[in-house]
């Protein structure tokens, strides 16, 4: 690799030039005095000893002192990483720590929150992309009803229990949560610690094990939307673009209209009377 790629790489990870420029000097290992390393690096002799000098104190090299002269030499590489990553770390720990007090405590001193407009255009949330806020944003939902869940989906992926205890919370307090589930395979089940595609059985086994904890459960064959109702207050959608140009391909509309979460509930008991109860997807 050329000296001036190198350069580049040290310039991508926060060095200026000229400290990359000592440093491909200092790598060779052997002990050299500061006339050699600007020589060396072609740069000017009284403009390094600053440099040397943190080199120094942050460990990166050794200053030994000769009868004549001081000279330098560079310690192991790997040592040096080590010293460097760490003050990556703790650099981004001090980062995020800054980050999350100053947006807490700019949203406190705003009064975030305090004017929001009763507007239907302000009750209208976007979630676009495949990430981790998404699921936060549903689990917030799951955890703060108070009454009633209504939902329909089609399970898929990995089936975890994660929200297992606010749903028996829930319905522990007297709140009703009612599912309707596409009747589909697209989901993988976890067995003796093994991840293994899903059979019928497991389907059954899986809402079985919903309704022994209080769900209310139907399945169906018909493509119903990805949606949950919230104690009738908000609609949560899950939309799946088709268009291959679409970078983030899921998106998750919240609504907070009471005309709309009403025609959603009709929809919602339209399908649940079409549905089958799991015994009767069971013994068919």
């Amino acid at each position: 690799m050329k000296s001036s790629d190198l350069i580049e790489r040290f310039k991508s990870i926060g060095f200026k030039e000229y400290e990359a420029k000592i440093f491909l000097v200092l790598l060779k290992g052997h002990p050299i005095s500061a006339s050699e390393i600007a020589r060396e690096a072609k740069l000017i002799r009284t403009s390094i000893y600053d440099t040397l000098k943190s080199f120094v104190e942050r460990g990166y090299c050794n200053e030994i002192e000769t009868s004549t002269i001081l000279k330098y030499q560079i310690i192991d590489p790997q040592v040096i990483v080590d010293k460097i990553e760490r003050e990556f770390n703790e650099s981004n720990v001090k980062r995020i720590s800054s980050l999350k007090e100053t947006f807490i405590e700019a949203a406190n001193e705003i009064g975030y929150g305090k004017n929001k407009s009763n507007d239907n255009e302000d009750n209208i949330e976007l979630i676009r992309g495949f990430n981790k806020h998404r699921v936060v944003k549903y689990t917030n939902f799951v955890e703060n009803a108070k009454h009633e869940i209504l939902g329909m989906n089609r399970i898929r992926g990995i089936v975890t229990d994660e929200l297992k205890s606010s749903a028996e919370e829930l319905i522990s307090s007297g709140g009703v949560i009612k599912y309707i589930y596409k009747i589909s395979l697209d989901f993988k089940i976890k067995k003796g610690g093994t991840l293994l595609q899903a059979t019928k059985a497991d389907l059954i086994n899986l809402c079985e094990s919903f309704e022994k904890n209080g769900e209310q459960v139907r399945l169906t064959n018909m493509d119903i939307p990805n949606a949950a109702i919230f104690d009738g207050e908000t609609a949560y959608i899950n939309v799946i673009s088709n268009n291959l140009n679409t970078k983030n391909k899921k998106s998750d509309l919240i609504i907070k209209n009471s005309d709309f979460v009403k025609n959603l509930k009709d929809m919602f008991e339209f399908y649940w009377q079409g549905a089958m109860t799991v015994t009767d997807y069971k013994n068919k």
